[in-house]
């Protein structure tokens, strides 16, 4: 991946961090890694666990950003999520899985369309 692709995203999920905040979200881990796949971010809102997913695009050439979250990508996060809870022993919260969804507009990476898909999948 490309330096510029790795700020891109970066940039993407900085972006959906501080989006996240104004709505109420409280962070708890970002770039959470086990040894299926990777969560963006994990928060809690209303005594909710979320699981959020970050999808940045610069366009919507390869189609709109919630359409690359395919159900073999659905079934990493609900593992990795599934990790984490066992690693931070976690086991009477409801969980969410939400989307967050960032397409630049015509002023460029530093003005992003954000869009947010909550309960986005079940497990």
């Amino acid at each position: 991946m490309t330096q510029e692709r790795l700020k891109f995203g970066r940039d993407g999920e900085s972006a959906a961090l501080n989006f996240l905040k104004k709505k109420g979200y409280r962070i708890l881990e970002k770039n959470f890694r086990s040894k299926v796949g990777e969560i963006d971010i994990i928060a809690e809102q209303d005594g909710v666990i979320v699981f959020v997913e970050v999808k940045a695009r610069a366009d919507h050439e390869f189609g709109h950003p919630f359409n690359a979250l395919t159900p073999a990508k659905q079934k990493k996060i609900i593992q990795t999520a599934q990790s984490f809870l066992v690693r931070k022993r976690i086991s009477d919260k409801t969980l969410r899985f939400d989307v967050v969804a960032l397409t630049t507009n015509t002023e460029g990476p530093d003005s992003w369309k954000i869009e947010l898909l909550q309960n986005a999948f079940q497990i």
